[in-house]
C-alpha cells in the first residue's frame, strides 16, 4: 500500500547528498530510487533531479529545485526520543555541520529544520504539578539540546 501523502523537501542541488545522509542517520533508512537528468534537460546530465528515501517506515523525495526555495523553521521534522542516548546521538548527527537552536531545535547542514524531543517532555511540562510543569518549562527554554534528567530535576523541585 503506497503512502496517500508524502513530503518533499526542495534542496538547491544537494539532494542527492542529503538523501543519503537522512537514509544513514536514521536505522533501516535507505535510498529508494534516484531520477537523474538526460542530454538536454534543464540540469546537468547524470545529476538527480529527485531522490525518493525512506526513514521510519516513510517516504520522502528530495528535489533539486535549485536556489529559488530554501528551507525555514516553519517546517520541521519531530524525532521521538525514548532515552537521553537517543536524544544525543540523533542531536549530534542531525546538527553536525548546522546549527543548534533553543528548546530542542538544531538545523542541519542542508538548512532543514529538526525538533529532538524526548517522549517524556510532554507529562513534564503538561503534568499534573502545575509549578514542576512551570519549572521544566522554563529549564526547557534555558536549553539547547534536551537533557531529561534536568528537566525531571526542575520538575520534581529538586
Amino acid at each position: 500500500m503506497s503512502e496517500k501523502i508524502t513530503t518533499c523537501l526542495w534542496f538547491d542541488n544537494q539532494a542527492e547528498e542529503a538523501a543519503e545522509f537522512y537514509a544513514s542517520v536514521f536505522e533501516g533508512g535507505k535510498v529508494l530510487d534516484v531520477a537523474r537528468y538526460g542530454e538536454g534537460g534543464p540540469g546537468p546530465a547524470g545529476q538527480a533531479i529527485t531522490v525518493r528515501f525512506e526513514i521510519e517506515g516513510r517516504t520522502f523525495t528530495a528535489l533539486n529545485g535549485g536556489p529559488a526555495f530554501t528551507s525555514s523553521e516553519a517546517v520541521s521534522f519531530v524525532v521521538d526520543c525514548s532515552s537521553q542516548e537517543e536524544v544525543d546521538r540523533y542531536w549530534a548527527e542531525l546538527s553536525q555541520g548546522g546549527s543548534e537552536s533553543q528548546c530542542g531545535w538544531l538545523k542541519d547542514k542542508y538548512g532543514v529544520s529538526w525538533q529532538v524531543i524526548p517522549s517524556v517532555l510532554g507529562q513534564l511540562i503538561g503534568g499534573p504539578d502545575p509549578e514542576g510543569s512551570q519549572r521544566a518549562m522554563q529549564a526547557m527554554l534555558a536549553m539547547g539540546k534536551l537533557d531529561i534528567a534536568a528537566l525531571q530535576k526542575a520538575y520534581d523541585g529538586r
